[in-house]
């Protein structure tokens, strides 16, 4: 009977640290963190399984058009994303949040504001990028502009990363993005732990210094700047991936083009806690073949996969990917093939344990929304076959999620109780086919 008796006592025990894991490995609170090469959210892994929806501000900022961002975030609540990228910028022209250095436009603030209390009223994480490395929303040549008004002798756009009156006003941005007090959720933007990670720029290149240096010493100064206003949340470059001097023997693997960015040196900046990855075979090779687009998918992925794993020893996203239908010859089956490729390059690599923490599909649109439909808009609502993959992903990433929680659980018990052994480092799922 003794031996019985502890059988049931155990089961009972472990039970009960299971039922503890729904609200603590599966709560959403809490700021997102770094553990080796996995994120971790209250002590349990965490995957950033989302989405690019860079409208939410826009959208939002007109009250009137609101519901369609909490149609969206419903949506993806539903199918299991737990991740959102939007833009924390629009500089300048028509409607901006910037109308000049250091002058917001409330109305599009607010609209922010709301972005980010919907997704933490559907559990949903948010990355915000700062600026633009392009033309759309202000951009790089917005600050250039503001700084040539001012009497600064610049004259192209790379003058962005050096010149020191813009790197003052985009440092001043960060600081009033930071400080910013959400009408809606009366919670400061640097105090919220709906906002998983900031982002310095979407996709920044200074294709005027191949070298990377230029790069190099931006994001240096950047990231140390965002870390002395926030030590609360991660960071990360906005980076896309493209290789540089500090691995020649990858730089092969890149797109035709000088970028001046370089995906080792650049992530290895002290406080970028995570690294990203962008791919778009379908615009970067648009007379390739779909076999040759999918066979550079397939390196560009393993080659930054292993690279975060065991180069840079840190968290990897693929932080845009898709597929467009404006693309000659497009059919469903080839999008479902590029989603069921980086989705499968992640699941192998986080059900062992590995670098590759999430992907966020470009783009999330909404019903209505047809005049943000660049190609890459997914509707979640309307049924598809991608949207079938994309579900699968999140009930796959959830179970990882699960199996792992209870293993960490068990360890818990086990080192309260002085049971044996207690694993050291990351789990891994053994011999476990889905």
């Amino acid at each position: 009977m003794k031996p019985l008796c502890l059988v049931t006592i155990l089961s009972i025990l472990i039970q009960q640290s299971y039922l503890k894991l729904g609200t603590d490995a599966f709560s959403r609170d809490g700021f997102v963190r770094t553990e080796g090469v996995q994120f971790s959210l209250n002590g349990y892994p965490y995957y950033a399984n989302g989405f690019n929806a860079y409208w939410l501000m826009y959208v939002a900022s007109d009250p009137s058009q609101r519901p369609k961002i909490s149609a969206a975030f419903q949506e993806a609540s539903r199918h299991g994303l737990t991740v959102a990228r939007t833009w924390a910028f629009s500089d300048g022209g028509y409607r901006p949040l910037q109308y000049s250095p250091g002058s917001y436009n409330e109305d599009m603030f607010q609209g922010l504001d709301f972005a980010i209390a919907e997704a933490r009223r559907h559990g949903i994480k948010i990355i915000l990028s700062f600026a633009n490395n392009y033309v759309s929303f202000g951009g790089r040549k917005q600050y250039v502009d503001w700084a040539r008004s001012r009497g600064r002798p610049v004259s192209s756009e790379d003058d962005f990363f050096t010149d020191a009156l813009v790197k003052d006003f985009y440092k001043n941005h960060i600081k009033a993005v930071l400080n910013r007090f959400n009408t809606f959720t009366k919670v400061h933007y640097r105090d919220d732990p709906t906002i998983m990670a900031w982002e310095l720029m979407n996709e920044p290149r200074c294709p005027s210094d191949p070298t990377g240096r230029t790069i190099q010493a931006w994001i240096t100064e950047m990231a140390a700047h965002v870390k002395s206003l926030d030590r609360n949340h991660l960071l990360e470059a906005g980076l896309e991936g493209f290789y540089g001097q500090s691995s020649p023997q990858r730089k092969t693997l890149n797109p035709p083009g000088q970028f001046g960015t370089d995906f080792i040196a650049n992530n290895r900046i002290p406080g970028i806690d995570f690294v990203t990855v962008h791919s778009y075979p379908d615009e970067w090779f648009v007379d390739s073949s779909e076999q040759s687009q999918m066979e550079f998918l397939n390196k560009w992925l393993d080659a930054h996969i292993q690279d975060a794993q065991n180069v840079l020893h840190k968290p990897i996203v693929l932080a845009e990917f898709g597929k467009s239908t404006k693309k000659s010859g497009f059919s469903p089956a080839q999008r479902d093939g590029v989603f069921n490729t980086v989705y499968g390059k992640i699941y192998e690599s986080a059900k062992g344990g590995g670098a590759a923490a999430g992907g966020l599909f470009w783009q999330l649109l909404g019903n209505g929304m047809d005049n943000f439909q660049d190609g890459y808009g997914i509707i979640l609502s309307q049924s598809s076959s991608t949207v079938n993959v994309i579900a699968q992903q999140s009930r796959k990433l959830t179970l990882i999620r699960r199996i792992f929680a209870r293993m960490i659980n068990v360890e818990k018990w086990k080192r309260a109780r002085g049971y044996g052994p207690v694993r050291k480092g990351g789990h891994k799922i053994q011999n476990w086919k889905n």
